[in-house]
C-alpha cells in the first residue's frame, strides 16, 4: 500500500485548522464564562453588603431572623441558578469545541471511502 503525500498532508492541514478553530471557540466560550462568574460576584458582593445594612438596622431579633432567612433563601436561589447557567456554558464549550475536530474527521474518512 502506497502512501499518498499529498492526502498525508491534506489530513495534517485539516487536523491544523480543526485544533485552530476548536481552540478560538474554546478560548471565545471561557471568555464568557469569566464574565458572568464575574458579573455573579458583583451582585453577590452587592447583595450581601445590602444584607448587613439592613441588619445592622434592625431592632427586633424576629425581623433580624426573618431577614436572615430571605437573605439565605434568594442567595440560595441565586447560586443555584448561576451553577445552571454555567453547567450550561461549559457543556456549549465542550460541544463547540468538538465541532471542528468532528468535521475534519468526517472529511477524512469520506476521503479515504
Amino acid at each position: 500500500m502506497a502512501i499518498n503525500f499529498e492526502e498525508y498532508q491534506n489530513f495534517g492541514k485539516a487536523q491544523l485548522e480543526a485544533v485552530q478553530a476548536a481552540a478560538t471557540e474554546v478560548s471565545k466560550q471561557l471568555q464568557a464564562i469569566a464574565v458572568e462568574t464575574t458579573d455573579y460576584s458583583k451582585k453577590s458582593v452587592e447583595s450581601g453588603s445590602a444584607f448587613v445594612e439592613k441588619l445592622l438596622a434592625v431592632k427586633e431579633l424576629n425581623e433580624a431572623i426573618a431577614l436572615q432567612q430571605e437573605f439565605a433563601k434568594t442567595s440560595y436561589e441565586g447560586f443555584v441558578a448561576q451553577v445552571t447557567k454555567l453547567g450550561e456554558l461549559y457543556t456549549n464549550v465542550a460541544k463547540e469545541a468538538f465541532k471542528p475536530v468532528e468535521s475534519a474527521f468526517a472529511k477524512v474518512k469520506a476521503s479515504a471511502n
